[in-house]
C-alpha cells in the first residue's frame, strides 16, 4: 500500500515538473547559472535574480492560492534542485518540511508562529488578550521583517541588528512609544527560546532596551513645559461640561469623578452601576483590579438624564450598556479578523468614538494638547490632596504589589473612597476660602 502511494506521489511530481517547452533565451540563462544542458529543458525552478535564489510558485492546496517559495541560492543549482524534490509534496500539502528548519528558524516563520499562539489567546472561551493588543503585536513584528529581512536566521541576529531596528524606531517614534516596541521585540524572543524554537537566546546587545527612567522624565518635562500640565484646570472643565453634550457630558463626569478611562465608560454596564445609592462597583478592564466609587449628586444627575433619552440599542447584546452613539451602537470598536486577498488574517475595525468626540469638543472649544485620558490625570493630581494613597490607589484600579497587599482581607471602607472623591469635587465645585491666620488651613465650602 505505502509502495502503491509512493508511486503516485512521484508520477505527480513528474507531471508536475513537466512544463512547456522553454525559450531558448532561458535555457541559455540556466546553462548560465549552471544547470546542465541535459537538465535545462525540464529544469522545475525558476531564478530569482535580484534575491539570488531558485524559487518556485506553488499552489498550496489548504488555501487554494499560489505561493513563491524559495530553494536555496543560485550558485549552488545541485542543492536546490535537491531542496526542491524533498519538499515539494509537503509544501503543497501546506505542511511545513523538516528541512526547512535545519539551517535554523527563519525570522518570518517566527513571527507567525509567535502570532498564531497570541491569535489564540484572543480567541479563546476566556480572551486573555485583547484584539487590539495582537494588533499592536502583529505591528511590532511587522516592523521587525521589513527592517531585518524575513528571511534572516533568528540565531543570526546579533547586537548590531537590534541597534539598527532601534534606530529605524527613531526615525517615527518618541521615547515612549520606542520603549514599548522594544519590550514587545524582546518578548518574541524570549517566546522564540522559551518554546525551543532556537538553541540559545538571541543576543540583543547593550542598547536595545527601553530609556531609562531619567530619560522619560526629561520628556515628559520637555512636553509640560511645551504644552502645560497633562490635566485640565478647573475653568476648563467647567467650561466642558457647560459644553458638552449628552451622553459624553456624563462620560466626562465619570472621568473626573472616578478616574474613569475612555474604555471604562464605554463598556460600562447597568448591572455594575447602582444610581439610587451612588456607587459604581466594577473591575478595571486593563488590570481587573475591583474598583469602587462612589458618585457625586452632579454625576448621577447627568446619568440619569442621559437615560431620559437613551435610544433603544440596535443589536440586543447591547442592550446593558450604559452609553450608546447615535446610531445606537456601542461607543467602543474592538476590532475584527479578516482575511486578506493572499489568505492572511489581519486585525481591523479599530477606531475610539469616546476620544474622537471628545477631541471635536475640544478642538471646538480650543483646547489643545489633551485628551479624554487627561480627566484621569486630573483626577489622580487633585486627589492627593486628600492624603490616602490607598483610597486614591484603590479608585484608580491600580495594583497594590507591596507585601503587605497579601495579608488585607477586605476592601478599603466607603468613607475612605467618599472622603477621596468629595475632595476632588470641592475642587471642581466648590469655593476656595481665603486662611484666617497663620496656622489656619486652606478650607473648601461645598456648593449644593
Amino acid at each position: 500500500m505505502a509502495s502503491k502511494s509512493n508511486s503516485t506521489a512521484r508520477r505527480k511530481t513528474a507531471k508536475r515538473d513537466k512544463r512547456k517547452q522553454k525559450s531558448p533565451e532561458m535555457v541559455k540563462k540556466l546553462i548560465a547559472l549552471g544547470v546542465p544542458s541535459a537538465l535545462a529543458d525540464d529544469w522545475p525552478l525558476t531564478p530569482h535574480l535580484a534575491g539570488k535564489r531558485w524559487c518556485k510558485k506553488l499552489k498550496v492546496e489548504a488555501t487554494g492560492k499560489h505561493k513563491v517559495f524559495y530553494f536555496g541560492s543560485l550558485d549552488n543549482w545541485q542543492a536546490a534542485h535537491d531542496k526542491y524534490k524533498a519538499e515539494v509534496d509537503d509544501l503543497i500539502a501546506g505542511r511545513t518540511p523538516e528541512s526547512r528548519d535545519a539551517d535554523g528558524m527563519r525570522l518570518l516563520d517566527l513571527v507567525n508562529k509567535f502570532l498564531h499562539v497570541k491569535r489564540a489567546l484572543v480567541e479563546a472561551i476566556e480572551p486573555t488578550l485583547t484584539l487590539r493588543s495582537w494588533y499592536d503585536l502583529h505591528q511590532t513584528c511587522q516592523r521587525i521583517v521589513d527592517v531585518l529581512g524575513k528571511d534572516r536566521i533568528v540565531e543570526s541576529l546579533n547586537p548590531a541588528d537590534f541597534e539598527k531596528l532601534l534606530a529605524d524606531y527613531g526615525k517615527t517614534w518618541k521615547a515612549v512609544r520606542v520603549g514599548n516596541e522594544v519590550n514587545r521585540a524582546r518578548g518574541i524572543f524570549k517566546y522564540a527560546f522559551e518554546s525551543d524554537l532556537v538553541k540559545s537566546p538571541v543576543h540583543f546587545g547593550p542598547s536595545f532596551k527601553r530609556p531609562t527612567r531619567k530619560t522619560l522624565r526629561k520628556l515628559k518635562a520637555k512636553q509640560r513645559a511645551e504644552h502645560g500640565p497633562r490635566m485640565f484646570t478647573r475653568e476648563e472643565l467647567r467650561t466642558i461640561l457647560d459644553a458638552a453634550p449628552q451622553p459624553l457630558k456624563a462620560m466626562v463626569m465619570l472621568g473626573i469623578n472616578g478616574g474613569f478611562h475612555n474604555m471604562d465608560v464605554a463598556t460600562l454596564r447597568f448591572a455594575v452601576m447602582d444610581l439610587d445609592r451612588g456607587w459604581i462597583d466594577f473591575a478595571r478592564g486593563k488590570t481587573g483590579v475591583d474598583r469602587r466609587t462612589p458618585l457625586w449628586p452632579e454625576t448621577i444627575e447627568s446619568i440619569k438624564a442621559w437615560l431620559a433619552v437613551r435610544p433603544e440599542p440596535k443589536s440586543p447584546e447591547d442592550a446593558q450598556l450604559v452609553f450608546l452613539t447615535k446610531t445606537r451602537r456601542p461607543w467602543h470598536r474592538l476590532g475584527r479578523f479578516e482575511n486578506d486577498d493572499k489568505g492572511r488574517a489581519i486585525a481591523i475595525g479599530f477606531s475610539n468614538p469616546v476620544s474622537q468626540a471628545f477631541r471635536v469638543l475640544l478642538d471646538n472649544l480650543g483646547i489643545n494638547g489633551r485628551n479624554f485620558l487627561a480627566l484621569r490625570h486630573g483626577f489622580r493630581t487633585i486627589a492627593r490632596g486628600a492624603k490616602d494613597r490607598e483610597a486614591i490607589d484603590s479608585l484608580m484600579g491600580h495594583i497594590d504589589a507591596s507585601q503587605a497587599a497579601e495579608y488585607i482581607e477586605d476592601g478599603l471602607p466607603d468613607e475612605r473612597l467618599l472622603a477621596v472623591t468629595e475632595y476632588v469635587r470641592n475642587w471642581l465645585f466648590g469655593e476656595q476660602v481665603e486662611p484666617k491666620g497663620e496656622k489656619t488651613k486652606p478650607q473648601l465650602r461645598v456648593v449644593g
